[in-house]
């Protein structure tokens, strides 16, 4: 009789996530691939490894619209020691929409305070197209992490997203009092470098409760669009159909147009990167706004 023996103090990689101290870790990762066949996105590389998955490609535009992938992450959150990194790849003449099927969430740390953290990398080549619209991110009271999101275009590559996060569960008296996560943007275009962003939100930090930075505020939203032929228009189209509110503002760096929210309603961050897109989509990549149905379930 053979007889296998784990030890707490095993460092190795296979053993990290089993242990309860500081080392713990458990890496998951997804790694998608978009090209054209014969006049159709498809999904032509899906690698994945731990508790990551996408469903089947669906084509609600028809064959010749965007590759609709929904991305599944089973656990449906993230706690201490999960590492996971996503990534895509838009080939030149696809164009791929992504999304998920319902809000992520960022647990409490455990008692060791073992923090989470999230890579996302996305590619779109000369000719692509790629929008990225998860659901919701809620962190909750506790959570200590790194979100980290990496955006690479080629030549005319168009790229539009959001990430909408919500500190803590106010509705249920649980508000973000303690943690820590840090959130980062980077955006490059033929490898010059056009939106680099870092945020740190502690909530113990004078910045979060500061009128001068976050102002308490436990809802915030980030919209870029990458690629539009006529920003200036896009600017005062969004002014015009979005409602008029002093916890949204739009602007354009260096090509990139973003749209910031900063409040308390998640419905109404929610609503306004919808709305937002639903101006965009047309002006960016001359088609309608068709909403996936995981957004109506």
């Amino acid at each position: 009789m053979t007889v296998f023996e784990t030890s707490l103090d095993d460092t190795s990689p296979s053993a990290s996530g089993h242990r309860f101290d500081a080392g713990r870790r458990w890496d998951a990762f997804l790694d998608l691939g978009f090209a054209p066949r014969d006049g159709v996105t498809r999904l032509v590389r899906a690698r994945h490894q731990g508790p990551l998955r996408v469903q089947r490609p669906f084509y609600p535009e028809g064959r010749q619209g965007a590759c609709h992938v929904y991305l599944l992450h089973p656990p449906g959150g993230l706690v201490s020691g999960d590492a996971l990194t996503i990534s895509a790849r838009v080939e030149t003449g696809a164009h791929a929409l992504i999304t998920t099927p319902a809000a992520n969430k960022l647990y409490r740390a455990d008692s060791q305070g073992v923090a989470w953290s999230q890579q996302t990398h996305l590619a779109v080549e000369a000719g692509g197209a790629l929008e990225w619209l998860p659901q919701e991110t809620i962190a909750f009271d506790g959570s200590r992490g790194a979100q980290h999101t990496t955006i690479a275009l080629s030549g005319d590559a168009r790229s539009l997203g959001w990430e909408v996060l919500a500190l803590g569960r106010p509705a249920s008296r649980l508000p973000y009092l303690t943690g820590s996560i840090d959130q980062r943007f980077r955006l490059f275009r033929d490898g010059r470098p056009l939106w680099l962003e870092r945020q740190p939100l502690n909530p113990q930090h004078p910045r979060f409760t500061g009128r001068w930075g976050q102002g308490r505020a436990s809802i915030q939203a980030t919209l870029w669009a990458v690629g539009l032929p006529d920003e200036r228009d896009a600017i005062e189209a969004l002014r015009e159909a979005l409602p008029a509110s002093p916890r949204w503002a739009v602007t354009v760096r260096h090509g990139v147009l973003l749209l910031r929210y900063l409040g308390d309603e998640r419905n109404e961050a929610w609503d306004l990167c919808q709305g937002a897109w639903e101006v965009l989509r047309p002006r960016l990549l001359g088609q309608p706004a068709h909403t996936p149905r995981i957004w109506l379930t």
